[in-house]
């Protein structure tokens, strides 16, 4: 949970962590309100207010790697998504990935230094998607995704992607594990306003998430 120090909002906002190397935490952020709007706008020498790190990790359901392992995990991304999966393949060694990465429009020179950076071009494999065909592939991203390839697929984004990605592993019968997204306002789970819908109940995407089961998740629509 994170916010300018002089800032207009009074509860910070949840952005994943991008890359965390010595002393430096590094995030992607997309402005889409007045939190976000401001985060964009700090500049060298300001001051933010930071809660976390909160929540459970990647780690906590990756299985473990083993010598000679013959499939790669595959991380599916969609836009911003992409952070935490980079943060993933920067933080876990020992595995293979493959960096599936889904937007829905041609990058702008600066998008492109950013989002397509020297972290994702670590990966073993790399598919890119843009629903316009401008940049990489034509289509969505999940066309491209054959989750029987591999050990276990990793994904974050949009929630309608989610969905696909977990129906497509479902029926590879391949673990999946997901990244929701939510509206957060305490990020410790006392406010219960992040609610995800699973198989044993509501539970907190801050406290119990952000990162589920795929098969545990009961999607709306």
């Amino acid at each position: 949970m994170i916010k300018p120090k002089q800032s207009t909002v009074f509860l910070g906002r949840p952005i994943s962590v991008n890359k965390w190397e010595s002393d430096t935490v590094s995030f992607l952020i997309v402005r889409r309100g007045q939190g976000t709007l401001e985060l964009a706008a700090m500049r060298i020498g300001d001051e933010a207010e930071l809660i976390g790190p909160l929540g459970n990790a990647w780690e906590d359901f990756l299985p473990s790697a083993k010598k000679n392992d013959s499939k790669p995990i595959a991380l599916v991304g969609g836009g911003i998504g992409i952070a935490p999966l980079i943060a993933l393949q920067s933080e876990t060694r020992g595995h293979v990935f493959d960096f599936y990465a889904g937007f829905k429009k041609e990058f702008k020179k600066e998008e492109k230094r950013i989002l397509l950076g020297a972290d994702i071009l670590e990966a073993n494999k790399i598919i890119i998607a843009t629903e316009n065909g401008k940049d990489g592939h034509k289509g969505l991203i999940t066309k491209f995704l054959k989750p029987e390839q591999y050990a276990a697929v990793c994904a974050c984004g949009p929630e309608p992607m989610l969905k696909v990605v977990a129906a497509q592993c479902r029926a590879a019968g391949v673990p999946c594990f997901i990244s929701m997204e939510r509206r957060m306002a305490c990020g410790v789970g006392a406010c219960l306003g992040c609610t995800v819908r699973t198989d044993s109940g509501n539970r907190r995407c801050c406290a119990d998430g952000p990162i589920f089961k795929a098969d545990e998740v009961i999607f709306d629509g």
